[in-house]
């Protein structure tokens, strides 16, 4: 398996007018270079940006792409497609040219993310699986950075598995979008990422107290966790620094930090701040989670919360907008399209007219001018422009 994991059918992750496109393409002999612009027309979230994530699976994608036996048999079965067709798609490799962003760029409205120059049979069956590569990933990475921007430094752990769209796409693009750490097991071991973890709340009604449930924790890990908020955050904190003391006084084991799940963030995290410097804990830390968002991080901030990371679930997992500040989320809208063909050493570019959906002719560069002072798109032909 590999670790975009990639449909055990590649072939068929297609719609399914793709083969039906290639099959008159194929009837017709019109199969000269192609070259398809991968772009978004707008950025998510009412937003200036994106952040390019899913280069490397729509690759992998690439790479697996074929068409085996009972695939064959399935298309013959719901199409008159000609046997002769079929067989070409057996052999089918991918054979052309792939130009991207690297993960992890900055990209704008319009500018192509990937440029795909092929046959067109070659280039245009592989449109749905690139665009779903790369539009969930770019999509989350894009938010990633939203909230990594918004926390001002502070660590964010990515908690999303149980909602997420796509859990490994979820904490992979989590990563590159700035995410420190994740919670899924799956994606940290195949991914190699930093997996980290509090405990729930049913370990602490596990006990008959919560002082017996966060014994049993601090005594089972040299560095531990607490969540404070399964009954009273404000009296589970002394309870949590009078264990932390024992155990490191018994033990040498250390409270790495508590986790407060519900409640007044503000105020609640101010209270535990202030008993733990009390205590002498100055170094343990506060991580707060439930409903997070870039919008909810920024106002616990502007508060003066004392919070040091944020745990951050379903608005990660779902690439969610906010109903709240009237952003859209949850998908983006990027487009694959036509923009030059050529036959016979003949080559002309193409163009789709249809108002703001209209498409720019040509085969692109993406140049950037100084510390993002402006990009410029350009034919390939074309000069750079100056500083670019």
């Amino acid at each position: 398996m590999l670790r975009s994991f990639t449909s055990y059918h590649p072939g068929l992750l297609t719609d399914l007018y793709h083969p039906d496109a290639a099959y008159v393409s194929w009837r017709t002999g019109r199969n000269g270079m192609t070259t398809f612009d991968l772009f978004a027309r707008r950025a998510p979230f009412d937003g200036a940006y994106m952040l390019v994530a899913g280069i490397e699976t729509a690759l992998e994608f690439v790479r697996e792409f074929h068409y085996d036996d009972e695939d064959l048999r399935f298309l013959s079965q719901i199409r008159d497609y000609d046997p002769r067709f079929l067989e070409e798609l057996r052999a089918f490799r991918f054979s052309g040219e792939i130009l991207a962003m690297p993960e992890g760029s900055i990209a704008f409205p319009h500018e192509p993310i990937m440029r795909v120059t092929a046959p067109f049979q070659e280039a245009l069956l592989l449109e749905a699986g690139l665009l779903q590569a790369i539009n969930l990933a770019t999509l989350i990475a894009t938010k990633s950075a939203r909230i990594t921007h918004a926390a001002r430094g502070r660590r964010i752990a990515e908690f999303a598995l149980r909602r997420a769209q796509d859990p490994y796409v979820v904490a992979r693009a989590s990563y590159i979008g700035g995410a420190t750490s994740t919670s899924f097991l799956g994606a940290a071991f195949r991914f190699r990422l930093l997996a980290t973890g509090s405990i729930p709340h049913a370990l602490v009604q596990l006990f008959d107290s919560e002082e017996e449930a966060f014994l049993a924790v601090a005594e089972s890990y040299n560095r531990y966790t607490l969540l404070l908020d399964t009954y009273d955050a404000r009296r589970a904190i002394h309870t949590a620094v009078a264990v932390a003391r024992r155990a490191q006084q018994e033990l040498g084991h250390s409270l790495a930090a508590v986790r407060l799940d519900s409640g007044d963030f503000v105020e609640g995290s101010k209270y535990v701040r202030q008993v733990l410097d009390d205590a002498g804990l100055r170094e343990v830390r506060i991580l707060v989670s439930g409903d997070m968002d870039e919008f909810r991080i920024a106002e616990l901030l502007d508060a003066g919360a004392p919070i040091d990371a944020f745990g951050v679930g379903t608005s990660l997992g779902a690439g969610a907008g906010s109903v709240e500040h009237a952003i859209e989320g949850g998908a983006l809208g990027g487009v694959y399209k036509e923009v030059w063909y050529e036959e016979g050493g003949l080559g002309e570019p193409k163009i789709k007219v249809a108002g703001e959906k209209s498409t720019w002719p040509g085969r692109k560069e993406v140049y950037r001018i100084g510390a993002f002072e402006r990009d410029w798109i350009g034919l390939e032909n074309e000069p750079p422009p100056p500083g670019a």
